[in-house]
């Protein structure tokens, strides 16, 4: 593994870290928010962040601002690092009836990863359980649960049905919905984790299958005190990659005692 490619050696002089796996990782997934970075934007970001970043979602509609998005994606392919559209833009081309031409678009841009939500829509889950089945024929699929409305509460057993008929359609990971401000779905109006509903929700739904949007780091500390380093963490800032590992890795006093060896 090249330089880019491998964590900085001098971790390796510290000793008594947490186990964390490499990539290409199935668990301890980082999703990154691309909300229209600049070519030259994404190569510093990738200096750096590399070895920590799995998934880069263009969020919402800024994709298609990108003026060179098929090189940024091209870019982030060779970092080994998967990119996709945001969910709101499924649900645009959705509801002017033109899913079609948005699955053109995906192939057009030789992604090979979807995301399926309906946080912006009312649409019949039986009927986005049916995209997210024709999708996955195709693409590997993420679905988004919850809505982006603050004023829609979800009850946690719904959160459980929605993932698990999800996942059963077809879905890799099942992301559990936060918005960018990290204000909805998961989380209070104030920010504040819904604790009693992950701890349900986990209850149902393995963890190494939930995506968990948490772009702010109290958030990403409660996720992380919960349930270990190799939790999947979502929508976080490019600028934030580094700090996130250095608490999925103790190195922060937010987690500094939390994975400390006797």
């Amino acid at each position: 593994m090249d330089q880019a490619q491998s964590p900085h050696p001098l971790l390796s002089l510290l000793g008594n870290l947490p186990q964390r796996s490499a990539k290409p990782r199935d668990v301890g997934l980082t999703m990154v928010m691309d909300k229209g970075l600049a070519y030259s934007e994404a190569e510093s970001f990738l200096e750096n962040a590399t070895p920590f970043t799995d998934l880069v979602k263009f969020g919402w509609s800024t994709g298609l601002f990108n003026r060179r998005l098929r090189d940024k994606i091209q870019l982030y392919k060779e970092a080994g690092i998967r990119c996709y559209l945001g969910g709101s833009l499924f649900e645009i081309y959705m509801v002017r009836n033109k899913v079609d031409e948005f699955k053109r678009l995906v192939e057009s841009l030789q992604l090979d990863t979807v995301e399926i939500s309906d946080g912006s829509l009312d649409i019949p889950h039986k009927r986005k359980c049916e995209y997210i089945t024709d999708f996955s024929r195709d693409f590997r699929v993420l679905s988004e649960v919850g809505s982006k409305d603050a004023e829609k509460i979800i009850a946690p057993y719904r959160w459980i049905a929605m993932m698990k008929a999800e996942l059963a359609a077809g879905s890799e990971l099942v992301i559990a919905e936060a918005r960018e401000a990290g204000n909805v779905g998961i989380f209070r109006s104030t920010g504040e984790v819904r604790s009693g509903l992950v701890e349900e929700i986990l209850t149902q739904i393995p963890s190494e299958k939930i995506l968990w949007e948490a772009p702010n780091k109290p958030q990403q500390t409660w996720f992380i005190k919960m349930q270990g380093t190799d939790v999947n963490l979502g929508n976080i800032p490019p600028a934030e990659v580094i700090p996130l590992e250095t608490l999925r890795l103790g190195l922060r006093s937010d987690t500094f005692g939390q994975f400390l060896s006797s």
